[in-house]
C-alpha cells in the first residue's frame, strides 16, 4: 500500500502540476488574448484617431479651396468692371484736350455771322485747325507721308493705278485720295492713294 500511497501521491502531484500548468497556460492566452484585444483596440483608435485627422486636414483644406475660389472670383469681378471703366471712359483724355478747340469752333461760328471779312474768318479756320492738329499730336496721332513716297501695303491702300510715261514714277505714290494716320506707331487708318503704274 505504501507503494500505492506513493504512487497516488505522485499523481496527485503530477494532476496538480499538469492543473497548474494549464491554469498558467489559460491564464497565458488570457493575457494575450487580453493583449491582441488591446492592440486591435489601440490599432482602431490610432485608425480613428487617424481619420479624424484627415478629415480636419481635408476641411481645411477644402475652406482655403472655397477662400480661393471666391478670392478668384471678386478679382474676376473687380477686372471686368474696371474693364468696362476703361472702354466707357477711355476717351476722357483725348476728348478733353478737343474741348478748347470745340470752344473756338463755337467762337469762329459767332464770327462767322457777325463778321463779312473772309480773310479774318480765314486766319482764324487756320489757326482753330492748327491747334486741332497739334493736340491730335499730342494724344499721339500723326498722319501717314504719301508725298513722293513708294508705295507700301503696310500703310497704305491703293484704289487706283494711274498709267505714268515716268519710270520712276512706278511704284510710287501719284495721289492721296484720303489721309491715313498712325496712333502711337500702329496704322489706325490706311492712307487711300493712287499708285503710278
Amino acid at each position: 500500500m505504501s507503494t500505492k500511497k506513493h504512487n497516488n501521491k505522485e499523481e496527485q502531484e503530477i494532476q496538480a502540476k499538469d492543473t497548474a500548468e494549464e491554469q498558467n497556460n489559460q491564464t497565458d492566452k488570457t493575457t494575450l488574448q487580453a493583449d491582441e484585444e488591446g492592440k486591435v483596440q489601440k490599432e482602431e483608435l490610432t485608425t480613428e484617431e487617424q481619420l479624424a485627422a484627415v478629415e480636419e486636414e481635408n476641411e481645411k483644406l477644402r475652406d482655403q479651396l472655397l477662400r480661393q475660389i471666391a478670392e478668384f472670383d471678386n478679382y474676376r469681378k473687380r477686372t471686368l468692371k474696371e474693364k468696362a471703366e476703361l472702354i466707357l471712359n477711355g476717351g476722357e483724355k483725348t476728348l478733353s484736350s478737343l474741348l478748347p478747340i470745340l470752344d473756338d469752333l463755337e467762337r469762329a461760328e459767332k464770327n462767322i455771322q457777325e463778321n463779312t471779312n473772309i480773310e479774318t474768318l480765314k486766319e482764324g479756320l487756320d489757326l482753330v485747325f492748327k491747334k486741332f492738329r497739334n493736340t491730335l499730336e499730342k494724344q499721339g496721332l500723326k498722319a501717314i507721308e504719301t508725298q513722293n513716297q513708294d508705295f507700301n501695303t503696310d500703310f497704305h491702300e491703293a484704289i487706283a493705278m494711274v498709267p505714268v510715261t515716268d519710270g520712276e514714277q512706278k511704284g510710287k505714290i501719284i495721289d492721296c485720295v484720303q489721309t491715313g494716320y498712325t496712333l502711337n506707331d500702329k496704322v489706325i487708318r490706311h492712307a487711300k492713294v493712287a499708285v503710278g503704274q
